[in-house]
């Protein structure tokens, strides 16, 4: 049954999953789901529900759909897509009449943009897996910034914990200003509105390296034989500003 309103969650994963299943036990599909930080327009119907954000519902879909099904959901939604919840929805409807088959169905719309996206996602994440740099500041602790398309902070921190699991890290997105902090147990994913990065400085030994590298990097590269079509197609200048052999080069194309 489609009506005309928008029903609104409190912009987590676990409560999004939710809606979905009162939305589908009462077959319902709304004109759009918004997160509760949504700015209405002057003609929005808006609709709040009393939704849980019990975990248990991670459980429960499974049991409807599969592991699969759901990562494919979870990608979406960490997506920097505009009207990515009604897309989740129609591939979660999808899902529960096909169950873990619906990956099969590229004739449906939502499967083959919900496929598409989930790609998207998980190249940029694999991609930052073997490109993320980290550097050691005073104190030991590595830190490394990202600015991600999407939102895979919480992607990245699950590869490092288990990549520098004796080590203490912070990884710092700095387009959706959020740090994952790592204490050699847990990593945590908390607001990075008081943290500042000129309060804290490299080590020594961190310092000397970078300037080592840079050198090396300067030495053997090859002026005659330099290609900046083929540079650009395996390393974007979006990432630049995060390589210690191409930060000055950053600076320079953006000032």
């Amino acid at each position: 049954m489609k009506n005309n309103y928008i029903y609104l969650y409190n912009n987590s994963f676990i409560s999004l999953l939710n809606l979905f299943k009162i939305l589908s036990q009462n077959n319902i599909v709304p004109l759009n789901i918004k997160s509760d930080d949504y700015t209405p327009t002057l003609f929005d119907e808006l609709v709040t529900l009393d939704i849980s954000d019990d975990e248990k519902i991670i459980s429960e879909i499974i049991n409807y759909i599969s592991p699969n099904v759901l990562n494919i959901l979870y990608y979406v939604f960490i997506s920097n897509v505009e009207e990515k919840e009604l897309l989740m929805y129609y591939f979660f409807l999808n899902s529960l009449k096909y169950r873990h088959k619906v990956i099969y169905m590229r004739n449906l719309k939502s499967v083959t943009k919900s496929l598409k996206i989930a790609k998207y996602v998980s190249n940029e994440n694999h991609k930052l897996k073997g490109f993320l740099r980290f550097k050691e500041l005073e104190n030991n602790l590595l830190y490394a910034e990202i600015a991600p398309e999407n939102n895979i902070l919480f992607l990245l921190s699950k590869h490092f914990k288990n990549r520098l699991k004796n080590e203490y890290w912070l990884i710092k997105d700095t387009k959706r200003n959020i740090l994952s902090l790592y204490d050699k147990k847990e990593f945590y994913i908390i607001n990075g509105e008081n943290f500042i990065m000129e309060q804290i400085k490299l080590s020594s030994s961190e310092e000397n390296i970078e300037k080592l590298w840079k050198k090396f990097y300067q030495t053997i590269g090859i002026q005659e034989r330099k290609n900046e079509r083929c540079r650009m197609n395996f390393m974007p200048k979006k990432y630049w500003q995060y390589i210690i052999e191409m930060s000055d080069e950053y600076e320079n194309v953006s000032n």
